[in-house]
């Protein structure tokens, strides 16, 4: 599939074709601030719901659907098949690998600010249940794509011990806004277990959470203080209701 057309959400043909970073429907004319990458798979146990979230019928034109057998060829594939300004629906939080991976090696140094209700810092070793999606942000620390100084872990509260100690001795920050004063480029990582378990239907719910509102205030002061070069929204089940939540989400990231 060539990143030059996309599937239009109206037109629902590929008839929506890059332009400057967007994507513009020569069909019905209208205009998308970014490309939809769709990454329907789960790398641990159980995680069937947040396989099928990643087909919600988001109102962005469709780049690509990356399906592979192994979190590794996911990662490339994801990597190599991101449109100019991506928007990502997984699946666990491992699509955000190659998203990150493939921004960090086409802009040079980029920031990441993860909204999760957990760490997502485990390893192999220190991880109670062995899924690998309890770890993809510590996988792209350790691969090098990021530094941890430019890296804001926000609304985290489920934490195991190994993920606290590695934060301290790591010096991840909190607040995004730290990040955002050392670079000019971000990606927007946002499980969406990081919300109150009122606000949206996710798949791994945390009480104590913060409100829609509060993630929508939070995510337009990322967008007015620095370039965000894409983001992805993770953690979901197959609700409808989910769609117009992710959506006013995406716009308040200017997408």
């Amino acid at each position: 599939m060539s990143l030059l057309r996309a599937r239009c959400p109206t037109c629902h043909g590929y008839t929506a074709v890059a332009l400057d970073g967007e994507y513009e429907c020569h069909s019905c004319g209208r205009t998308f601030a970014a490309g939809l990458v769709r990454v329907p798979r789960a790398w641990g146990d159980g995680g069937e719901a947040m396989i099928e979230a990643a087909a919600l019928p988001l109102d962005y034109p469709e780049a690509t659907v990356v399906e592979e057998d192994s979190l590794h060829a996911q990662t490339l594939a994801v990597a190599s098949d991101l449109p100019a300004r991506p928007l990502v629906l997984g699946g666990c939080c491992c699509s955000h690998i190659g998203a990150v991976e493939g921004l960090a090696a086409r802009h040079g140094r980029i920031g990441v600010v993860w909204l999760d209700a957990h760490g997502d810092l485990n390893t192999p070793e220190s991880s109670p249940s062995g899924d690998e999606w309890g770890m993809p942000l510590r996988m792209l620390l350790d691969g090098g794509a990021i530094e941890p100084g430019d890296v804001a872990l926000w609304g985290a509260r489920n934490l195991d011990p190994p993920e606290v100690e590695f934060i301290a001795a790591a010096g991840i920050r909190g607040d995004p806004a730290a990040v955002l004063e050392r670079v000019r480029r971000v990606y927007v990582a946002l499980d969406c277990d990081v919300l109150d378990p009122g606000e949206m239907a996710v798949f791994m719910p945390e009480p104590d959470g913060p409100s829609l509102a509060d993630v929508e205030a939070l995510l337009i002061g990322i967008r007015e203080r620095g370039a965000v070069v894409g983001a992805g929204f993770t953690g979901l089940v197959p609700d409808p209701a989910n769609v117009e939540k992710v959506e006013r989400l995406a716009t308040a990231l200017g997408f």
